[in-house]
């Protein structure tokens, strides 16, 4: 596990946001864990004590709080798509799902948060463009 319950309460609420030092917090500070080391470290330049990687395990886990399930949500292609057309109602596909980590749910603070030790990992962040 990344970090600890009695931290995750301080970085939660020093932002606003009060979490309850229950059993749903550990097991949401476990998958939020889980999240982030095997979407981001494993593979990767990171390691547990690179620079902010326990305060992105705390944003996931600030999300698994309110939406228990949230990084372990299952996705098909099917819901990579955006509604285009209302008449004769129209889709069009958005992304590629073909690549790795394209049906893996992301927050967009986690990706800043991290990208400056990640140059492998799920999303292979690179000095250059984005690979994904």
């Amino acid at each position: 596990m990344i970090g600890n319950v009695t931290a995750l309460i301080a970085y939660a609420g020093a932002r606003g946001t009060v979490i309850a030092d229950d059993a749903a917090t550990l097991q949401a500070l476990v998958r939020a864990s889980d999240y982030i080391q095997f979407t981001y470290l494993d593979g990767s330049s990171c390691t547990v004590d690179s620079a902010n990687v326990v305060e992105a395990a705390y944003e996931a886990a600030i999300a698994e709080v309110a939406a228990p399930g949230i990084w372990t949500k299952t996705f098909t292609p099917a819901y990579q798509k955006v509604l285009v057309g209302v008449g004769d109602i129209k889709w069009q596909v958005t992304g590629d799902a073909s690549k790795g980590g394209a049906s893996v749910p992301r927050s967009t603070k986690i990706e800043t948060m991290l990208r400056q030790c990640i140059g492998g990992g799920l999303y292979g962040y690179s000095a250059g463009p984005r690979l994904v």
